[in-house]
């Protein structure tokens, strides 16, 4: 009997120890890396959310690390191969802080090019499916493809027409931003997001572009007095993606791929997206309160015709890299005009 005991002991014994390594071996914990402050809009309201309905959604077998204001290392413009090396296994990042090495991404950053963020960001998602996963994205799992809301100018000194930005420093957020800068004659100053504050701080910069939701993070009110928006299609746009690394999915089993599979793609997309935009009202309030001066541009004619050379140029360096730039414009309209026209995506 004593024998049969601790046999039957052992064995209970092992079998538990089995259950609980066949457990651990389904935990998965992600590192999620990206440039922002915890409290700014992107992270509460976007990489949280996504990041707690996937903890939610496996009951707790997939944990999200988040990691902040880049607390893994390194600079924004390297977040995208931090996850195709396993530096983070989830990134978020600016596509554009890589000049060129997604040229067909930059379709959706064009001048006056973009109205809707949520139509946008469903544009994106279907061309990111049809021209760039597997070409310009190949070994990284792309989870997220968005814009934010309107582009504008946050400056010193008040800007309404080009002429207005000619002698200034601006900080640009993308190769195509930059080149408009330069036609209107300012100088433009490459420089990621989170170094905004201390550039126009110290005077290194006069200006910057960046999208009213990211401003109260960044303080952008209390650093300059004028903000120019305008009306109708934005000025600029900026394209985002939420990356992860493909090893640390494919080595996921099946159910908790589909948990991340069921709050990635088009509908997050176009939350993401939406969210962003959604954002800018509240932050817009902020300059307001202080009494800043907003300077609505109603009449883009004149600003339309500075950038019009941008469209030719762009399609000619699509032509080099052997991509069609006139009809990636072609569908990128026709997709934001139709069938992506008043998208409503949740995730």
């Amino acid at each position: 009997m004593t024998s049969k005991f601790f046999k039957g002991l052992l064995g209970g014994v092992a079998a538990t120890a089995i259950m609980a390594s066949g457990a651990m071996a389904q935990e998965v914990t992600l590192k999620l890396h990206q440039f922002l402050p915890a409290q700014a809009n992107v992270p509460k309201l976007v990489l949280d959310v996504w990041a707690d309905k996937i903890e939610a959604a496996s009951e707790g077998r997939i944990k999200v690390d988040r990691f902040p204001s880049m607390q893994l290392g390194g600079t924004p413009p390297e977040l995208l191969d931090q996850a195709i090396d396993g530096v983070a296994d989830v990134v978020w990042t600016v596509v554009g802080y890589t000049p060129g090495r997604f040229p067909t991404t930059e379709v959706f950053e064009l001048p006056f090019m973009v109205e809707d963020a949520r139509a946008a960001s469903c544009a994106y998602w279907t061309m990111f499916e049809e021209h760039m996963e597997d070409k310009e994205f190949k070994g990284v799992k792309i989870l997220g493809t968005w814009v934010h809301g309107p582009g504008m100018f946050h400056t010193a000194d008040p800007v309404e027409t080009p002429a207005d930005l000619e002698g200034m420093k601006i900080r640009g957020g993308s190769r195509l931003v930059n080149q408009l800068l330069t036609l209107a004659g300012a100088t433009p100053v490459g420089m990621p997001v989170p170094a905004v504050s201390e550039g126009l701080s110290k005077g290194v910069i006069d200006g910057t572009t960046i999208p009213w939701e990211v401003t109260a993070a960044l303080k952008v009110p209390e650093l300059v007095e004028n903000h120019t928006e305008f009306e109708g299609p934005a000025l600029y746009n900026l394209t985002f993606v939420l990356a992860m690394n493909e090893g640390v999915f494919n080595g996921m089993s099946a159910d908790l791929q589909q948990i991340v599979d069921d709050n990635s793609g088009m509908n997050f997309s176009v939350f993401a997206g939406g969210t962003q935009s959604d954002a800018d009202g509240p932050a817009r309030e902020i300059a307001v309160e202080m009494g800043n001066n907003i300077i609505t541009v109603s009449d883009t004619s004149e600003w339309q015709a500075l950038v019009n050379p941008l469209y030719d140029t762009w399609v000619a360096d699509m032509k080099g890299k052997g991509l069609d730039g006139q009809a990636l414009i072609d569908q990128a309209r026709g997709l934001m005009s139709g069938e992506c026209a008043g998208a409503m995506g949740k995730m």
